[in-house]
């Protein structure tokens, strides 16, 4: 379990350093945009939104580590099939969550450009989950999975009754 957590961590500041850091950052300086001097309701807005999806994302990955027994990472994929915790939702609360950690720092900063880099982000993030994690999912566990998704939305929660 603590090799697991290990990779884990590694993987996932690798991927929050580079997605959620690094390229922010450096969209923001190619804009010519700095920290804004005074804390308004942007602000507030962007570090709510942006606290909220980094929660949801570090849970999801406590939850594929303790649960899961793997990573987020797709060549070191949890070995079991996660649908607790985030996962009883939707299907894909880690993209959600940094989702909305980018858009909450779009507000905060009041950037278009970094706007328009969370919905590239998300549009991205919904093709691979729809050409590549979906039918390997499908693949690796079977009938399980296809039962999750009947039960579970993608994106959004599915209502009780459908």
């Amino acid at each position: 379990m603590v090799f697991v957590l290990a990779r884990a961590v590694t993987y996932s500041a690798l991927f929050i350093g580079l997605l959620l850091v690094y390229l922010p950052n450096r969209i923001l300086s190619s804009a010519g945009i700095a920290q804004p001097a005074t804390m308004g309701i942007w602000q507030v807005a962007g570090m709510l939104v942006g606290v909220c999806g980094a929660a949801l994302a570090l849970t999801c990955i406590v939850t594929f580590v303790s649960i899961g027994r793997g990573t987020p990472a797709p060549f070191d994929p949890p070995r079991r099939l996660v649908v607790r915790g985030p996962y009883r939702f939707v299907r894909n609360p880690m993209y959600v969550g940094a989702g909305l950690a980018l858009t909450g720092a779009a507000l905060f900063y009041r950037s278009m450009p970094l706007l328009g880099y969370a919905t590239v982000f998300l549009v991205l993030m919904h093709v691979f989950v729809v050409v590549y994690e979906e039918p390997t999912l499908s693949q690796t566990f079977d009938g399980d999975y296809e039962s999750y998704c009947r039960h579970v939305g993608r994106w959004w929660p599915k209502r009780p009754d459908s």
